[in-house]
């Protein structure tokens, strides 16, 4: 299972963000799905980026 997990730099490469944006996520609320092994360890789930990267496409550049 562990497998599926990885740390919050390889999750910045994978969403091509930077690690200091999945740290302000996760103290705003987590807008990105983490996993908190421990008392300090965090790791996102591949398949939580793909659904993340999925939900941020756009076919317009407008607000609404």
């Amino acid at each position: 299972m562990q497998s599926n997990l990885v740390t919050t730099k390889e999750a910045a490469r994978v969403l091509g963000v930077s690690k200091a944006f999945l740290d302000r996520d996760r103290w705003a609320g987590a807008r990105i799905p983490f996993v908190r092994i421990g008392s300090r360890a965090v790791r996102y789930r591949l398949e939580d980026l793909e659904t993340y990267i999925a939900s941020q496409v756009r076919h317009s550049t407008t607000h609404g």
